[in-house]
């Protein structure tokens, strides 16, 4: 069975603005899922037509995967945890709080994150560990 890969929203934000990882998207070796948690993020900054017909071949050709109660509660205990020990403020781990469920749903189905985001990852990925691949910005 091929490897399961899930982009992170940073890749697709990049990619939209540059066309940078065109290449490396296309040619990426396994199956393409989609994160409802990133789609919900790109739908939120879809200004352009052409990025919303982008968001809606997504949801078409690839299948989403939803975090699941576990993931959403693991979120927050993992987050408590990272603020007890970071001291993050609350708006940081606000903001790391989607990052985590993309986290958490590639790990509960054994999918490989790509993302551009290497602070963030690697600080979850310390914490709970998934298949993280990070590509240059």
């Amino acid at each position: 069975m091929s490897d399961l890969i899930l982009f992170d929203t940073a890749i697709f934000i990049d990619d939209l603005r540059t066309g940078r990882h065109r290449e490396r998207i296309e040619s990426v070796s396994g199956l393409v899922r989609t994160s409802s948690v990133v789609l919900a993020e790109l739908w939120r900054g879809a200004r352009k037509p052409a990025e919303r017909e982008f968001l809606r071949a997504l949801q078409r050709n690839h299948p989403v995967l939803t975090p699941t109660a576990g993931n959403w509660l693991e979120s927050g205990q993992l987050l408590g945890k990272i603020s007890a020990e970071k001291g993050f403020t609350p708006e940081k781990l606000r903001d790391m709080h989607f990052d985590v469920l993309i986290a958490l749903t590639a790990r509960s189905n054994g999918a490989r994150l790509i993302t551009t985001n290497r602070a963030d990852f690697e600080m979850i990925h310390s914490y709970c560990k998934f298949k993280l691949e990070i590509w240059g910005a």
